[in-house]
């Protein structure tokens, strides 16, 4: 399977049709039957976990099959890889509101959880033996008796995220910003994630207390290749220039 991840960044004058939008988009990804799952999602300000919403910025998430996906024309511009992910109607939308977009083409390669009770991205072995630069998907449901004990924790960790070694991108995204939440982060490589998962004190403590505290009554963990990135987010994209580097 491959995997897209589109943020949208609409103008402040447009924040009210993005919130319509976030209902409004999930009709035709649920008619279009080559779209697996589909998640219409939040981002949060910070770059991770966040209850403080970034109003005008917006992710879509959609699996399909990677069959399907590889008998696409192998030279598309940015509209027309959109149209293919996500149909004309939403393409359209983003354009008429003159909305900024930055794709993701990504590759699951391993991973564990449900999302909704799905293997959203189809069954992965725990590890492979890609080493390459990476992207993670850490997503929980986390219980409402929990939400103080999470909250506390997330900035310190995500303070050690942005220092980290290898780190290179990140972005929050959820379906609701308290207790449906995600962060989807870029790195190096997988060692220079696996040091900070690993050995950095605060994220070490955390993942160790959501266990022993019992935080989610969900949760999933996905590592991606990263196929391609297109587009921009606020005038720019972090991961282009670094992914050119190592072709």
């Amino acid at each position: 399977m491959y995997a897209f991840l589109t943020l949208v960044r609409y103008k402040k004058r447009f924040i009210y049709f993005a919130l319509s939008a976030m209902a409004l988009h999930r009709l035709p990804l649920w008619l279009n039957r080559n779209v697996l799952f589909h998640k219409t999602l939040g981002c949060g300000k910070g770059g991770t976990f966040s209850r403080t919403p970034d109003w005008q910025q917006y992710g879509l998430l959609v699996v399909r099959r990677k069959e399907e996906v590889e008998q696409w024309p192998a030279e598309m511009s940015d509209q027309q890889l959109l149209q293919r992910i996500y149909g004309k109607w939403i393409v359209r939308w983003w354009n008429w509101f003159g909305c900024e977009t930055m794709i993701l083409h990504l590759e699951p390669i391993e991973g564990h959880g449900t999302w909704d009770g799905k293997q959203a991205f189809g069954p992965l072995p725990p590890k492979s033996g890609y080493e390459g630069p990476i992207g993670i998907l850490t997503r929980a449901t986390i219980r409402y008796s929990k939400r103080n004990r999470f909250w506390e924790h997330v900035e310190a960790v995500a303070e050690d995220m942005r220092r980290a070694d290898g780190f290179w991108f990140s972005v929050g995204i959820g379906e609701s910003p308290f207790l449906r939440q995600a962060t989807f982060s870029v790195w190096e490589s997988k060692e220079k994630m696996k040091q900070f998962a690993y050995k950095m004190h605060n994220h070490a403590e955390v993942v160790q207390k959501t266990r022993k505290e019992n935080w989610y009554s969900e949760d999933m963990f996905v590592r991606f290749k990263l196929v391609e990135t297109r587009g921009t987010i606020e005038g720019s994209n972090p991961l282009a220039n670094r992914l050119a580097s190592l072709t």
